[in-house]
């Protein structure tokens, strides 16, 4: 099993930014790719950055030039740099690992830290 746990979020003015942390234990080991996701009220939970264990990182397109992903593997950590905030950006940030083990049903265990909450004000 893997525990993910995240921190950093807040309340931040438009413009400002914010570090997301998010931090893997238990079974660390075996994690691949990790990333985040937001839900804002009344949506759906949507991907936001994505990194692979080789540090391959991928972006929303309504992020890009303004957020950033990294990872350091030694300490089993994500980490989601959030420049020039806007206040659609205001959601609960959730982390999400996937494992190099496969459950019975040939699927990669995914992982799912409680989320941390992001707000904007304009």
């Amino acid at each position: 099993q893997v525990q993910l746990v995240e921190s950093g979020g807040g309340l931040v003015q438009t413009g400002g930014s914010l570090r997301l942390s998010c931090v893997a234990s238990g079974s660390a080991r075996g994690i691949n790719n990790m990333g985040w996701y937001r839900q804002a009220p009344g949506k759906q939970r949507e991907l936001v950055a994505t990194i692979s264990s080789g540090g391959y990182t991928d972006l929303a397109d309504s992020v890009k030039g303004r957020f950033s992903i990294s990872r350091d593997n030694a300490k089993n950590t994500v980490y989601l740099r959030m420049n020039s905030l806007k206040p659609e950006d205001s959601a609960v940030y959730y982390c999400n690992a996937d494992s190099v083990f496969y459950t019975d049903a040939g699927t990669p265990y995914v992982y799912w830290g409680q989320g941390t909450q992001v707000t904007v004000s304009s």
